[in-house]
């Protein structure tokens, strides 16, 4: 075989292998969930009765976003990236990928998701696309090693997609939309209080001031995640008893179970306090946010 015949297979591999790091930097399954928020955001602003050609704009829009978001954020983080084994493998702290590469391929995406909410969905959808890259790109990554609030204004930036969806739908922001940025804003932080607690060493070598970091015991992490959790619970009503002929009991009855579950969970991490709570409780999350929204697409039928 010959030199040329060989080369071919190895440059196609080469090119694979790019493009899955450039898929790497999108982080595809949080894309996924933010997805999936804005879906079910202009499901629960329109009943069930939205534009599907507003969907793919706001939802092609979002996950232009979404990628360049997160590819800004490895781009930051890159040297305190290196020092945790759980992301020293990611494309720029490996050296796969450079660093002016990835801020030319944040910067594309950004412009290119702005432009596209703008033109195809206006100003007000374009605003919360913009505030969304803004926070979590300008405000929450810098924060990481500085202080523990980070957690908050990156359950924030994790909320705006709501605003995203229901704005692109051209409904009115009201007690739903408001019960809907609280319920993804709360969740977040059972979520990432388990992380937080698990990842804890790799944090602290890393310099991120999380709060099972400034506070190792884990008894202010469980807390928070205990309180958010029962929050919950009521917050995530809101959306089906908005139903003027009571057509999400179906929703109410489930939604109450699943929250009541992530609940009895989130304190027994305060109680326990180890990485078997934290693990059980992050798996809890990662069912209870999509279950809950999928029921929230289902009212209008429940």
């Amino acid at each position: 075989m010959s030199t040329t015949a060989l080369a071919i297979p190895n440059r196609r591999t080469a090119v694979l292998v790019r493009a899955r790091d450039y898929v790497e930097l999108t982080k595809p399954r949080i894309a996924v969930l933010l997805l999936v928020v804005v879906a079910a955001a202009m499901f629960v602003a329109t009943w069930g009765q939205l534009d599907p050609a507003a969907m793919l704009h706001a939802m092609l829009g979002t996950v232009l976003i979404a990628a360049s978001a997160s590819a800004a954020n490895q781009w930051i983080e890159r040297d305190r990236d290196a020092q945790m084994p759980r992301t020293a493998d990611r494309p720029l702290p490996s050296g796969r990928l450079g660093r002016a590469e990835v801020a030319v391929f944040s910067g594309v995406l950004l412009f290119a998701g702005l432009a596209y909410l703008g033109f195809m969905l206006g100003v007000r959808t374009f605003a919360c696309g913009a505030l969304t890259w803004a926070i979590y790109v300008l405000v929450y990554t810098p924060l990481k090693p500085v202080t523990s609030a980070n957690t908050a204004i990156g359950a924030i930036a994790g909320a705006m997609p709501v605003m995203i969806g229901w704005s692109a739908t051209g409904v009115a922001f009201d007690q739903r939309a408001g019960a809907l940025f609280l319920l993804l804003f709360l969740w977040q932080f059972p979520h990432f209080m388990a992380i937080a607690w698990l990842y804890r060493r790799q944090y602290a070598a890393a310099g991120h001031k999380m709060l099972t970091v400034v506070e190792p015991t884990g008894r202010l992490a469980g807390w928070q995640a205990v309180v958010a959790a029962l929050v919950l619970v009521p917050v995530s009503l809101v959306p089906a008893l908005q139903a003027a002929d009571w057509s999400g009991v179906g929703y109410v009855i489930v939604a109450t179970a699943l929250g009541l579950g992530q609940l009895s969970l989130a304190m027994w991490f305060f109680v326990a306090t180890n990485d078997v709570s934290a693990r059980w409780l992050l798996r809890a999350s990662l069912i209870y946010l999509p279950l809950l929204l999928l029921l929230l697409m289902l009212v209008p039928w429940l």
